[in-house]
């Protein structure tokens, strides 16, 4: 009998490696896209990493009627919700819209979860939930939740409140926060990878894409904040990394017979700063990187890496890759949308 798995948003960078994981793992995932924020590019290298035919729905996760239509036609095992819009800046310049998607498509999921009685859910969080922790470098999940800098950050913040407000009148519930850090990187085949609609928002890709000739020149926002180069610093994560913890977490959560809620930091436990993963493209490639300082991006946190022991202890999950694998990865994903 087949194992399903509801993926929202499994066109997307991160659903589409999670896919990926899934089927090596056992799980027969759906994907759900309305293909907004996905090219479709993505699903010829599915079927070929796959070498099947994923089970692809196309529409809007804001719709009731079609969540209605795909849980009475697979009653999946669990729900995996990337759906949602995840750029810090344009959220900044289009805040209605991330409110608008990311906090309808997540309440409408959790609704139709309740009624089809499906209690097995991993939610796609975000490090932004801790905002510009105070005096800390290094979060744990016991770090304070501050209000995050920009709007995305708080739909993340705000999703994590509407499902422990969920979660406490639906003790039977089984649900997984995975706060991930910064993804990067693409799959080993470069059949998959990062697709940005328009002008990258991410840093690795518009790397890639200056690197390419795409873009003519990168941008670093700010080279005068308080770290060892003056250029912000994040937990890069590789994405097939990433992609493996959310099979990590629906393992964990079918294992259990009781409910819980938990919050689980998903990152490499390193900061790595904006010039060092260009200097480390650069190495890796052999390329000559056409970029230039910027000012501050408003809505960027200066420093900010995880610890991730609580996933090594509960989901026996941790990173292997490395921000070489990443850059290599992208750099080979890159050259395969140019041929």
């Amino acid at each position: 009998m087949a194992k399903y798995i509801v993926v929202t948003g499994g066109a997307g960078y991160i659903g589409s490696h999670t896919v990926v994981s899934l089927v090596e793992n056992g799980y027969t995932p759906v994907i759900l896209d309305d293909f907004r924020n996905a090219n479709r590019v993505v699903i010829d290298g599915l079927k070929a990493i796959l070498q099947a035919e994923p089970i692809i729905h196309e529409g809007d996760i804001c719709d009731p009627n079609f969540l209605d239509s795909i849980f009475e036609k697979y009653e999946p095992l669990s729900v995996i919700h990337f759906a949602a819009y995840k750029a810090v800046g344009e959220s900044v310049a289009e805040p209605l819209n991330y409110y608008q998607n990311n906090i309808s498509g997540l309440v409408n999921v959790l609704q139709k979860m309740l009624e089809f009685n499906i209690s097995n859910f991993v939610f796609s969080s975000s490090c932004t939930v801790y905002g510009e922790p105070k005096g800390q470098k290094e979060v744990t999940e016991e770090t304070e939740k501050n209000l995050p800098n920009s709007p995305y950050g708080y739909t993340k913040w705000i999703g994590e409140q509407i499902i422990q407000d969920v979660y406490n009148a639906n003790k039977h519930l089984k649900v997984i926060n995975l706060r991930y850090f910064n993804p990067v990187g693409a799959h080993k085949s470069a059949l998959i990878g990062e697709f940005p609609i328009g002008r990258p928002n991410n840093l690795l890709p518009f790397v890639t894409q200056t690197a390419i000739g795409k873009q003519e020149i990168l941008t670093v926002f700010g080279n005068d904040y308080p770290t060892p180069d003056g250029t912000c610093i994040r937990d890069y994560i590789h994405v097939s990394d990433l992609a493996n913890a959310h099979v990590k977490a629906v393992d964990f959560l079918m294992e259990k017979k009781s409910g819980l809620l938990e919050n689980i930091n998903i990152g490499t436990g390193k900061g790595t700063s904006v010039k060092e993963i260009i200097q480390a493209f650069v190495k890796e490639t052999g390329v000559v990187l056409n970029w230039q300082n910027g000012p501050r991006r408003e809505g960027d946190v200066v420093e900010i890496y995880a610890n991730a022991s609580k996933a090594e202890k509960l989901l026996g999950w941790k990173s292997e890759l490395t921000i070489v694998d990443a850059v290599r990865d992208a750099w080979n994903w890159e050259q395969y949308l140019s041929k």
